[in-house]
């Protein structure tokens, strides 16, 4: 027994450890939300509660509805594969909110360092009513220049301009229309031209 005659400071050191580890299981059981690591690192609640969330985006079935002569042209032109709403911005349609379990201690805590989402604009209630609110038109000078302002890390098949130089500051539906934004082919003699077949 003399080899542990010093070694009391050392069992005290592991029974506070001990304590310690206890009392962090404790917390960890009331803190640790239930569905932690359902499915990986993260609460698996959390999957029902972002799709409880109302829908900020109607979808582009929504808008071809009504609007169905723009889908038609949209349809055959390069933006086929573009939603609306990539460009008119969300419109809202609102989803059922089911109603939302108890939250536990972790939740609330959240609750109180998380600010609100703030309300829903005006605007994006036209997916819901149409009369309500018409949506601004976007200035195409600024939203064309969103993906094709000319970039080295873009596909070379891209339709790339360095706006400044390509339209001088007029709005790009001055020449394209935005729903189909090719623009009308060139007359012959300038095509063969293009092609090296007319001198």
């Amino acid at each position: 027994m003399s080899m542990f005659k010093d070694a009391g400071h050392l069992f005290r050191f592991a029974g506070l450890f001990l304590l310690a580890f206890l009392i962090f299981l404790v917390v960890r059981h009331f803190v640790v939300p239930k569905s932690f690591g359902q499915y990986g690192h993260y609460r698996g609640a959390a999957m029902g509660e972002i799709a409880a969330h109302p829908a900020k985006f109607a979808g582009h079935e929504t808008c071809e509805g009504c609007h169905s002569d723009v889908a038609d042209k949209k349809a055959k032109g390069k933006h086929a594969h573009v939603n609306c709403e990539a460009c008119h911005g969300a419109l809202f349609e609102r989803l059922p909110v089911t109603d939302a379990p108890k939250p536990n201690l972790y939740e609330r805590l959240v609750a109180l360092v998380v600010p609100p989402p703030p309300p829903d604009t005006p605007l994006l209630r036209h997916a819901e009513d149409p009369t309500s609110v018409k949506p601004v038109l976007p200035d195409t000078t600024v939203l064309c220049a969103r993906c094709h302002t000319a970039s080295a890390a873009k596909p070379k098949g891209f339709p790339q301009v360095v706006p400044a130089e390509h339209s001088n500051g007029m709005p790009c539906d001055t020449c394209h229309q935005p729903h189909s934004p090719e623009m009308d082919a060139p007359p012959a003699d300038t095509t063969a031209k293009a092609a090296g077949g007319a001198k």
